[in-house]
């Protein structure tokens, strides 16, 4: 679904001139502003679980709920962002209005980690006041991230050709290699400076480096080219449920059906002459996105244990290379420059292969294709780390100490799951999505991982509490060594191969 030139504008108003707006030079730009975008909020969001339990005092598995769900309530976020970028305002504003607001948030906890008498005191829970502080800022925060994620990726890519399909997908994948270079600093640079330098400075330049990238992407203003919004797309959809639940009994007999052969039903909408053909068109093809997104959450609850019990893991496992102790934190490091090594090289190929063969090379690994990998490894990751897990409650039992390396087999498949899928989903639903949502079906991207991070919580929960009827909690205390987190593992390993099978279903059908 390319839109072409004329439907989009310079910063004039006027129509944008290929020559001067958009291409590769701007979407770089949006590139560039992701690593310092990505670097912040995951150098925050991954260390957030230690600075609840040491400067906040919060128990650990509260500690590692109140993780999954500041980052789930984050990316679920993005579904609002995108609803604000297709209805009321560009994806230009829509980025600085919520980048703004990211900002504020920062500033919040900044303050409150510079202002002692904001934290509670040694040994003792957080008053009310300054539960309300740190909640305060960490949803300013979590507002902000949703808006700049789901306006950023749509934004540079409309500034290339839509209907160049190999375009698109070069974008989205160097979109997700400057992604991963944020989550490549944000695992070495900025978790030493938490650990050796404390919370403070590490905050400090969380706020100095949004507002670089804030400057950054202001400064490419004359040469962006924009789609200004038409309405609610959500509004549409609403309103063609309504005319086909209203007309479900009557004959379409004379009316002309919507180019798209699925969920005819709709097209009885068509009955009612305020409703367009585009209209239902665009409702299809939302509705076809959906189970493909669904699919995808049981991965993303797999991938939120990276921030949780992995980070519990390690830090009782020995990290020490010579001299130097690892922070558990920075195992992300093995799969993320694995990542970085392997876009270059799948681009490379694919180049060099697509010269050869014509276009034929983009099918060998189709978005949907990509997905459905990342889904197995996410499966086999979980499988590896039960088997870890198991080890290394055993050799803490025998007052032996394990390697944090083990923990590298989760981080690396799920690493490698994480890219497969994320980046598929962002250029599948982006090229799939009607030309008037694309912000918002973008957004299922992130979405999907807001939903997997909330089942986590939900899983944990619903374990502990059928696990106790049973005698004794899986994950319930704060010492691992006394835990099940084995056997947590090896169910989400079982429920995420079911869950790939269900995938393969809906993939075949789309």
């Amino acid at each position: 679904m390319g839109s072409k030139v004329e439907e989009y504008m310079d910063w004039k108003g006027h129509k944008a001139n290929p020559r001067n707006h958009g291409g590769a030079r701007a979407a770089i730009i949006t590139c560039v502003v992701e690593v310092l975008e990505n670097m912040v909020f995951l150098s925050n969001a991954t260390n957030f679980v230690t600075y609840f339990i040491k400067s906040m005092h919060y128990p650990t598995a509260e500690a590692a709920n109140m993780v999954t769900n500041f980052l789930g309530t984050s990316f679920l976020l993005t579904i609002f962002g995108g609803f604000i970028c297709d209805s009321f305002f560009t994806r230009f504003k829509t980025f600085i209005i919520f980048c703004v607001i990211e900002l504020l948030g920062l500033i919040v906890l900044t303050f409150q980690a510079l202002y002692h008498p904001l934290q509670p005191e040694p040994n003792r829970r957080s008053t009310h006041y300054q539960a309300a502080i740190l909640y305060g800022g960490l949803y300013a925060i979590a507002v902000g991230v949703g808006g700049v994620k789901a306006s950023l990726p749509a934004h540079g890519a409309d500034q290339l050709d839509n209907g160049n399909q190999r375009s698109i997908s070069a974008y989205f994948n160097w979109f997700f290699f400057c992604l991963c270079t944020g989550g490549l600093i944000a695992s070495t640079v900025m978790i030493w400076i938490e650990e050796n330098k404390g919370w403070n400075l590490s905050f400090e330049i969380s706020i100095a480096a949004l507002s670089v990238g804030l400057a950054i992407f202001a400064f490419g203003f004359p040469i962006y080219r924009f789609k200004h919004p038409k309405g609610s797309a959500i509004a549409r959809i609403f309103k063609v449920f309504t005319s086909s639940a209203r007309n479900w009994k009557a004959s379409t007999t004379g009316v002309t059906g919507s180019s798209s052969s699925k969920f005819k039903i709709l097209d009885k909408a068509l009955i009612d002459d305020k409703i367009s053909e585009r209209e239902v068109e665009e409702t299809k093809t939302f509705i076809g996105l959906l189970p493909i997104f669904v699919s995808t959450i049981m991965m993303n609850c797999c991938l939120a244990q990276l921030h949780t019990f992995s980070v519990q893991q390690g830090s009782i496992m020995k990290r020490n290379l010579n001299n130097f102790q690892i922070p558990t934190q920075s195992m992300t490091v093995f799969p993320l420059t694995i990542m970085l090594a392997s876009i270059p090289l799948y681009e490379h190929f694919l180049n060099t292969f697509t010269k050869k063969v014509s276009n034929s090379a983009h099918s060998i690994l189709h978005p949907l294709k990509r997905i459905g990998l990342g889904l197995v490894l996410a499966s086999g990751a979980m499988a590896a780390a039960a088997i870890v897990e198991a080890k290394r409650r055993k050799t803490g039992a025998d007052s032996a100490t394990m390697s944090v390396f083990w923990l590298g087999w989760q981080y690396l498949l799920l690493g490698i799951s994480d890219m497969l899928t994320l980046g598929g989903m962002l250029e599948f639903f982006y090229s799939e999505a009607p030309d008037s949502m694309r912000s918002i079906c973008t957004a299922l991207s992130w979405c999907s991982t807001s939903m997997g991070y909330f089942l986590s919580s939900v899983l944990v929960t619903i374990t502990n509490y059928v696990s106790a009827k049973f005698g004794e909690q899986w994950l319930g205390g704060h010492d691992l060594n006394h835990t099940r987190l084995d056997l947590f593992y090896t169910i989400l390993s079982v429920l995420n191969f079911f869950n790939f099978l269900n995938y393969i279903y809906w993939a075949r059908r789309y």
